[in-house]
């Protein structure tokens, strides 16, 4: 298990560290696996991926296992994969059962104002995992929110730089204030990601790379897949620009419950940081996304509106089915994880 030194010093950056395969979760993520293994040359047909949930098991492995050779790779996976046909063809599919589903539940509109005011105003009592953990939250609780954000955090900001030469003038240079400050203004100390490790350490937790997709269901694999869907298709840069909106605007009020939850649970001080950090950066960011990226990547391609609400949206629909299960279990004092962190 990595230890706050060691990441902070960058004797074990988590960053650095390929994540070994994760057990398969059905028939379609099971031919990924042993394809990428180089145990076969076939991979599954149209029909069996048009039979399976959208929001599955094991339609949300095969994609993250095809979406994650865009990033790190795996031990013992030939890089040329990347780019295979085959794979490419399959991830296609894939994309397509679950695009489709997410439009059809988002509905049609290209009123961003509108899609931007349904998240700026949090509900009276809200019942989110933020919300939940600050009021009665465990250790053990907050243990698992962390082991499970980690999929997405250990790469904190990775999808959304995909968008940046894909956008121009006030977008791209607003895009990029953004993320610089993400991957910590030119410090590899203070890349969020980095930060996000030491919080991981000082929780207890290992901070490997991917350490914790077994762990992760559905609802979590599908809320990173989504970044990596809008950030892979050029076609969708209206729609990551409209998931990187909603990320930063409902940031800060998240973090700083979390800061507290944390703080109450007695949890050390690079626990709390990461989400402090938050509250005050995320708080800027808002602004400068809403005002600048959005706004200027509406004045240069007003036609990518739907797009833009639609991805406001589909953040928002994951995000809070994964918070209300999260709320789900923990209000019944069970794991919110499909094994246990130490397994």
């Amino acid at each position: 298990m990595s230890s706050v030194t060691e990441t902070a010093t960058g004797n074990a950056d988590p960053a650095m560290t390929a994540p070994g395969l994760p057990a398969a979760r059905g028939d379609v993520s099971e031919a990924v696996l042993v394809y990428l293994r180089g145990d076969a040359d076939r991979l599954p047909d149209a029909a069996a991926t048009a039979r399976l949930d959208p929001y599955g098991e094991d339609l949300h492995l095969a994609l993250h296992l095809c979406y994650e050779l865009h990033y790190r790779g795996f031990p013992g996976v030939a890089d040329e994969l990347e780019w295979d046909p085959r794979l490419l063809e399959l991830r296609a599919r894939l994309e397509a059962v679950f695009h489709t589903a997410l439009r059809e539940e988002c509905g049609t509109t290209d009123d961003v104002e509108e899609a931007l005011g349904e998240i700026l105003v949090e509900p009276v009592g809200g019942t989110g995992a933020s919300h939940f953990l600050v009021e009665r939250g465990e250790l053990w609780q907050l243990r698992e929110y962390a082991a499970l954000r980690s999929v997405y955090h250990l790469k904190e900001a990775d999808p959304h730089a995909w968008v940046i030469p894909r956008l121009r003038g006030r977008a791209k240079a607003s895009m990029v204030a953004v993320e610089y400050d993400e991957f910590g203004c030119g410090r590899a100390e203070r890349m969020h990601a980095r930060l996000f490790a030491e919080l991981m350490a000082d929780l207890g937790l290992d901070t490997t790379y991917g350490r914790y997709v077994d762990a992760a269901g559905a609802r979590t694999l599908a809320t990173v897949n989504l970044m990596s869907l809008f950030g892979l298709h050029r076609a969708l840069r209206g729609a990551l620009v409209g998931h990187f909106a909603a990320v930063e605007i409902t940031s800060s009020p998240g973090s700083s419950r979390l800061a507290l939850a944390l703080e109450r649970a007695g949890a050390g001080p690079a626990a709390v940081r990461f989400y402090e950090e938050h509250v005050e950066a995320d708080a800027v960011h808002e602004q400068l996304v809403r005002r600048e990226v959005v706004d200027g990547l509406l004045e240069d391609e007003p036609e990518l509106a739907a797009d833009i609400a639609f991805g406001i949206r589909a953040t928002g629909l994951l995000e809070d089915r994964l918070g209300d299960a999260l709320v789900d279990a923990w209000s019944e004092g069970k794991s919110a994880l499909r094994q246990p962190l130490d397994a």
